[in-house]
């Protein structure tokens, strides 16, 4: 290897550490940061909304709201594992992250969405009528108000940080987060108002029920449709060097928001009978596919910036062609190293030492820091 290819290298890895923001902490506390407070106002106000909606009732209905809590809280822990899983190009700070489900959970399902969706529901039944209400209110109410109010959450981190909210994969791992969070709290008022639908009784069936349908639904929503509108803010953003796109953009945030309306509008689109069974299926199935293209055409900034955060250590042993293909690589890549090694066990293992390495290399800017050279000598153990 040539110095002016070894130069070279290091070169894209130190512009791969500064345009990816990878290994920059995350500070929430900013008083001189009016992203900072707005964020304070949106909180503040969506817990005194939640408090005074919850507050009057909250004894009486209290078996219900604490099955909710720990039925969702449970609920939660499938999905953290899964979007960590995902967090894995250029990973965010999990106090980033935290900040995002807050938002999602707090400010834009109580101080955003509660107040503005009464408000133009009520709109909807002065224009079209009762029965035009009753069939397609929710979906032509909720995708404007609830995606914008999550995304707004979004915009809110790029103010606290902007060195790391870079590229569309950023804003697909944090609008799944912020749409988890509202997706849950979200939940939580669906089995108050079903405990309050029966008067009291039988609260904890209520809650299960709830939690049944809830949760199977909530594969493909709120986390998906944030996940699939905050990757297209992100292209229209173009944050990144040569990744605005601002026609791609606009269609996925389009995307986001027709599925939106189709999952809240499904029973007036089936026109019931058979086909209302079915729909649901057909609508998640599609769904799913392109949750998939987008993540994956989001991933590619991110891919590249692993791919020149590691080559370097392609020199030191450290790194091999196929580890480097498959820590940067999709699922197939991952999938073909396991192949190679002929043994899920060892992939995974030298996959995540491999992250490490590259996590480690970013907090470092490049440098040989104490914890690269660990993470450095455990791969060539694993390696061996």
């Amino acid at each position: 290897m040539t110095e002016t290819t070894v130069s070279d290298q290091k070169a894209a890895q130190l512009s791969a550490i500064e345009e990816s923001g990878w290994g920059q902490p995350f500070k929430f506390l900013q008083p001189r940061n009016v992203a900072f407070w707005v964020f304070l106002v949106g909180v503040g106000g969506g817990a005194l909304t939640m408090f005074q909606f919850f507050g009057p009732k909250a004894t009486f209905y209290a078996p219900a709201l604490t099955w909710g809590v720990l039925l969702f809280g449970l609920y939660l822990i499938p999905w953290l594992l899964l979007l960590r899983h995902h967090n894995r190009f250029t990973a965010q700070p999990a106090g980033l992250l935290a900040t995002g489900f807050v938002w999602g959970g707090v400010a834009a399902t109580f101080w955003i969405a509660l107040p503005a969706n009464a408000a133009l529901l009520e709109i909807w039944s002065k224009v079209g009528g009762t029965s035009f209400a009753a069939d397609w209110a929710a979906g032509l109410t909720a995708p404007i108000n609830e995606e914008w109010g999550k995304a707004l959450g979004l915009v809110l981190l790029i103010g606290l940080a902007p060195r790391l909210v870079r590229s569309a994969y950023d804003g697909f791992i944090i609008g799944a987060f912020i749409g988890l969070g509202f997706q849950v709290f979200e939940d939580l008022l669906y089995v108050y108002n079903g405990a309050t639908q029966l008067y009291g009784a039988d609260q904890i069936g209520s809650s299960l029920r709830i939690f049944l349908i809830r949760g199977a639904a909530g594969i493909v929503s709120h986390a998906l449709f944030s996940a699939i509108f905050c990757a297209g803010l992100m292209w229209v953003l173009g944050r990144t060097r040569g990744e605005r796109r601002v026609l791609r953009g606009v269609l996925t945030m389009l995307m986001a928001m027709v599925f939106h309306f189709a999952w809240d509008d499904m029973a007036a689109l089936s026109g019931g009978g058979a086909a209302a069974a079915v729909l649901p299926f057909v609508i998640a199935a599609v769904e799913l596919t392109a949750l998939f293209y987008v993540l994956r055409h989001a991933a590619r900034q991110e891919r590249a910036w692993t791919v020149a955060l590691l080559t370097p250590e392609l020199a030191t042993g450290a790194i091999d062609p196929p580890l480097l293909d498959a820590v940067s690589g999709l699922r197939k890549d991952r999938k073909a190293y396991r192949k190679h090694l002929h043994s899920r066990r060892k992939a995974g293992h030298r996959l995540e030492a491999a992250s490490d390495l590259a996590r480690e290399l970013a907090r470092s800017n490049g440098t040989d820091s104490p914890a690269v050279t660990h993470a450095r000598a455990e791969l060539v153990r694993l390696q061996s």
